[in-house]
């Protein structure tokens, strides 16, 4: 019985299967769609203009997918999951409409923000309905199937979008949104139970929802600046800006995180605190791997990807063996994960310097693995151990802590890479020294993840 209850088989039996489809497309969406963006936009300026809107168009798309994944658990509590869902991935699909037919770059912003919003709702209500409509013993099989969905993306989006960018137009990445939309809702209509709303009668935090998104603008517009002493004062005022909003959420009559959110003494506050530093700590070898394997190693960009990707191929395999593990392992798997990560990050450093891509591509299994081995019971665990009536805004913050800690990771890794001299670095060597130091430090930002994990699993 017990093999039926939590094999892999379960998942994908008639009676999970409906659930399992319903919650990896929400992910997908968010998953397709950053791979499929991020090689058609340059096609998109290139017929639109608007060449300095360019990473805009990646940015607000995070600020409004953060601040609309902050937001989700007061919206599933008020409108029910169903309708909640039906509600932002039609703020999605308008989204991707507007980007597909838009005649500017501002146009095509629009777009974006209106995708990052929907979808950014989408995937914290598909987390916050994991543990809903899974027993316990399921749940990390279900996280292991996202992971492959996240493989997939890595895999099959930029191929997708080349293909449909150079077969028909760059329009058709953003319209290929439009029926795998309209899939997930009608499958919301047939899975997801409408819930029980709220009869609160509070009002929807706007301030600080709008203070997180302005504390996210402030750092993606750090990461932008060519100026280190300017984009450590965003990232100065988007940690004060965040902390101020952790502060007043704690007494707020409608809270949009669980009580203890971020202190070391909580499980849930400090196990937030491992899903907010382990993408910070990576987020430099994911915005300048491939570019040290094109400019270092002289790859092509195909091959450059292929070894980028092997980090999200060992995350989906990692998972998936590790998904039947007794609940004794689950703690020391949690604490692995980070270790795991400072090695896999010093390692990067190390292969750098001296040249090494088998050592490259050990560090990138390492990453992989570490992620692979801990992220889904650090996720469970934080579900779990939320207080009564704090499991939808515990679990709806997962994937918003995430990309929150790639944003900020990503800003943090530039003003590295920028005070260490990478626009002077004119040769192989120059660039490599720039990169050895970047990838170093991110090894020592990703510390306190270990720190927060042993935290975590103290109790």
């Amino acid at each position: 019985m017990t093999a039926t209850i939590s094999g892999w088989s379960a998942i994908v039996s008639p009676r999970y299967l409906g659930a399992t489809v319903t919650l990896c497309l929400g992910v997908a969406l968010l998953a397709f769609n950053g791979f499929l963006v991020s090689t058609a936009l340059p096609t998109a300026v290139a017929e639109l203009g608007g060449v300095a809107l360019l990473s805009w168009a990646t940015t607000v798309f995070l600020v409004f997918a953060i601040m609309g994944g902050a937001g989700a658990a007061l919206l599933k509590e008020r409108l029910g999951a169903r309708m909640a869902l039906i509600a932002a991935a039609s703020v999605f699909l308008l989204g991707s409409l507007i980007a597909a037919i838009a005649g500017s770059m501002p146009e095509l912003l629009v777009g974006r923000a209106l995708q990052g919003l929907g979808e950014g709702i989408v995937a914290a209500i598909c987390y916050a309905l994991i543990p809903e409509l899974f027993p316990s013993s399921l749940v990390p099989k279900v996280f292991g199937a996202e992971s492959v969905v996240w493989a997939l993306a890595a895999f099959g989006g930029p191929v997708l979008s080349g293909g449909l960018t150079e077969t028909l137009s760059w329009r058709a990445a953003f319209a290929v949104n439009l029926p795998i939309g309209a899939i997930f809702i009608a499958l919301v209509l047939l899975i997801v139970p409408r819930g029980i709303r709220s009869k609160a009668e509070g009002r929807l935090p706007i301030v600080r929802l709008l203070l997180i998104g302005a504390a996210i603008m402030a750092v993606s517009v750090g990461g932008l600046l060519d100026s280190p002493v300017l984009t450590g004062l965003c990232l100065a005022l988007a940690a004060a800006t965040l902390w101020s909003v952790i502060v007043r959420d704690r007494t707020a009559a409608t809270p949009l995180f669980p009580t203890h959110a971020f202190r070391l003494d909580d499980v849930v506050g400090a196990g937030l605190w491992v899903i907010l530093l382990m993408p910070l700590a990576q987020a430099g070898s994911a915005v300048f791997l491939v570019y040290a394997l094109q400019n270092i190693f002289a790859f092509g960009p195909t091959l450059a990807g292929m070894v980028g990707a092997v980090m999200a191929i060992t995350w989906s395999i990692v998972a998936i063996l590790v998904a039947g593990v007794s609940d004794a392992t689950r703690p020391r798997l949690i604490r692995i994960g980070p270790m795991l990560l400072v090695a896999g990050l010093g390692l990067l450093a190390v292969a750098l310097a001296m040249g090494q891509l088998p050592l490259v591509i050990l560090s990138q299994v390492l990453i992989g693995a570490s992620y692979g081995a801990s992220w889904a019971y650090t996720s469970q665990t934080i579900m779990e151990a939320a207080r009564p009536g704090e499991r939808d805004r515990a679990s709806a913050l997962l994937p918003t802590i995430q990309s929150a800690g790639y944003g900020i990771g990503a800003a943090v890794a530039g003003l590295i890479a920028n005070s260490a001299g990478i626009a002077a670095a004119s040769t192989p060597e120059a660039l490599t020294g720039v990169l050895v130091m970047t990838f170093a430090l991110c090894a020592g930002l990703s510390l306190p993840a270990v720190w927060a994990a042993l935290a975590m699993t103290r109790r």
